[in-house]
């Protein structure tokens, strides 16, 4: 058997102010950070072989902080951007409020919750998953098939994608899945077979 825990980054200080973030580099917001040691606290009982991260800071700070809970500080992290968020595109930095009122609500609710529909010079979610599935295939799934127990801090698309793949949601289903910030949301494997799957709340 072996585990792994997703980690959707700490709220950030663009998700306070209802913005769009995307690939722009925001740090976590006070709550955020109290998020991200609150994840912490709740693995201080597992023992990871190895992270994997996002190359923007909002997941970074909240991996560093989670390991400073666990006093697994020296845990080997490989980062990369194929687990960066769903790039934005033109949106990035709009108020999701005034966006919704320049471009109408059905139009900016179709970029922000479509399967396959970016927004302008952005990715949508099936664009997401396009660079995140072949990661874990290639780099992650592997370290699970070979029983480690893996630590993963990403983003709220970029995991989303993930989970659509792990769960076998279709198209409609991933639609209404959301991830909540700072919740480790834990996997255990049989080879590479799911056999549970939990959120660690409070």
């Amino acid at each position: 058997m072996s585990k792994l825990v997703l980690i959707r980054h700490g709220e950030s200080q663009w998700n306070l102010e209802n913005r769009f973030t995307g690939w722009v580099d925001v740090p976590l917001s006070d709550r955020g950070v109290k998020e991200a040691q609150s994840a912490g606290e709740k693995l201080k009982n597992y023992r990871f072989d190895l992270g994997y991260c996002s190359k923007l800071k909002r997941a970074i700070d909240t991996l560093k902080l989670v390991l400073q809970k666990t006093g697994q500080t020296d845990l080997p992290v490989e980062y990369d951007t194929a687990l960066n968020e769903r790039h934005y595109g033109d949106l990035q930095g709009l108020n999701k409020a005034e966006t919704a009122k320049k471009f109408g609500e059905e139009q900016v609710h179709i970029w922000r919750r479509s399967y396959d529909v970016p927004p302008p010079n952005g990715e949508s979610l099936k664009d997401t998953a396009a660079r995140v599935l072949p990661y874990w295939r290639f780099k992650i799934q592997p370290d699970v098939k070979a029983g480690k127990e893996i630590l993963v801090v990403a983003h709220g698309n970029s995991l989303r994608s993930l989970v659509m793949f792990l769960d076998n949601m279709t198209k409609e289903q991933v639609l209404e899945l959301n991830i909540p910030t700072g919740v480790p949301l834990v996997y255990e494997f049989s080879g590479d077979k799911v056999v549970s799957k939990k959120y660690l709340q409070d």
